[in-house]
């Protein structure tokens, strides 16, 4: 069935809302692990496993549907990764018990990367070539917006309804989202080319593997950070409790912006982008480590972490140009590698407080990973020095999808 509306604004709208929906759904646990862990009878390090068992059906969900389901529309694929989605959050509100709500976690996960990466690539399609990272940046803004408000007006109806409440209201969203994708995101054709083996020679390509090490090591700095940053604003910058979860939205807002600005500058100059976004976390990682007690400086400094978002969007197009005929595995992927990222800021952060650097340690903790981003990127630069021979990378400036628009 046709859309309703084929405009890139309501489709890129509509894709937004499911980026709205997994970023709640990915983070609002965090706010709700006591109440989770008294509900289950279990400790709160226990309850937190069901953070690392979304994570990991991230990981592997990935390039799991991105291969299995390769010969689907994409259109159609979006739809079924949301209804997936709504399905596996509306059964974790229902969890009889802990073991069954950590399984119920895995799968919510897995339609989350592959989600990011085929909305990514439709909305790149729609776009054309001169707004292909913008584009990409509009559908990210879901997530970065339920960084602002969605995650805590869902913790908060967390607290006043139950952690269970809050699980059913992602479901909500994820709903809204299926009935807006269905309405206003195009049909397109079938690819008679695409299967499995054409998605799995993305494994081929040197510069797939650089760009998603990029991601999976300079993007680590900012979870270093943002891992520990409440009890680094209490114990270290001295902010008052009551005004941390203030302090988190502002985290929110330099997202938003650094992923608007990101992803306009990535279509003006992609690589220069990448490589200056990761000069730039530098800078705001080092600044953050050295606020100790410096409670307003801190704050700016959260703002500042936040807004290295901006290599978010800017990775996601590199990947379209070098990923040839496979770009549905590697769109996918880059969400892999953001997790993979996660799990190893988080761990190198938590390393250097145990070892007694103080809580602001984490801020040069993600410099330093930033910093080995950046000898990633130069690799990658030097790599296309090497292979151009006077031939272009295969890139998606064509607008594959805006090709494919048709009947499914």
């Amino acid at each position: 069935m046709a859309a309703i509306s084929s405009s890139p604004r309501w489709a890129e709208f509509a894709l937004a809302m499911g980026g709205l929906g997994i970023g709640i759904g990915e983070f609002v646990i965090m706010g709700l692990l006591p109440d989770v862990a008294h509900n289950f009878g279990i400790s709160i390090p226990q309850a937190g496993h069901a953070i690392s068992a979304y994570a990991l059906g991230v990981v592997v969900g990935a390039p799991l549907i991105a291969v299995v389901a390769a010969k689907m529309t994409r259109r159609m694929l979006l739809l079924t990764l949301m209804t997936v989605f709504v399905l596996g959050n509306l059964a974790s509100a229902l969890a009889p018990n802990d073991g069954w709500f950590l399984a119920l976690r895995f799968f919510t996960g897995l339609p989350h990367g592959a989600y990011f990466g085929v909305a990514s690539l439709v909305a790149a399609g729609m776009a054309g070539a001169e707004g292909r990272a913008a584009a990409v940046g509009q559908v990210m803004l879901g997530l970065t917006v339920a960084n602002l408000i969605g995650i805590p007006l869902a913790t908060w109806l967390g607290d006043a309804l139950g952690w269970r409440a809050a699980f059913a209201a992602v479901a909500a969203v994820g709903a809204a989202a299926v009935v807006l994708i269905w309405c206003f995101v195009p049909a397109d054709r079938r690819n008679p080319a695409a299967g499995m083996l054409r998605e799995l020679t993305a494994f081929r390509h040197k510069q797939v593997w650089l760009t998603l090490g990029i991601g999976a090591i300079g993007f680590g700095g900012m979870f270093a950070v943002y891992s520990y940053i409440t009890p680094t604003l209490t114990n270290a910058d001295h902010v008052p409790e009551p005004i941390v979860p203030f302090v988190l939205s502002i985290f929110g807002a330099g997202m938003i912006i650094g992923n608007l600005a990101g992803s306009r500058l990535a279509d003006k100059a992609l690589m220069p982008t990448i490589g200056g976004v990761l000069i730039w976390n530098i800078v705001v990682l080092a600044w953050f480590g050295g606020t100790a007690g410096h409670r307003w400086a801190a704050v700016g400094g959260v703002f500042l972490v936040g807004t290295g978002f901006a290599l978010v969007p800017a990775l996601q197009t590199r990947l379209m140009d070098v990923a040839a005929d496979a770009q549905t595995l590697a769109a996918a992927l880059n969400h892999s590698a953001f997790n993979i990222a996660n799990a190893l800021g988080a761990w190198l952060g938590g390393l250097s407080i145990a070892a007694g650097y103080g809580w602001t340690s984490t801020g040069w903790v993600g410099a330093l990973l930033a910093a080995a981003g950046v000898i990633v990127f130069a690799i990658s630069v030097m790599v296309d020095h090497e292979m151009r021979d006077g031939l272009p990378l295969p890139s998606v400036q064509a607008g594959p999808f805006a090709k494919s628009l048709g009947k499914e």
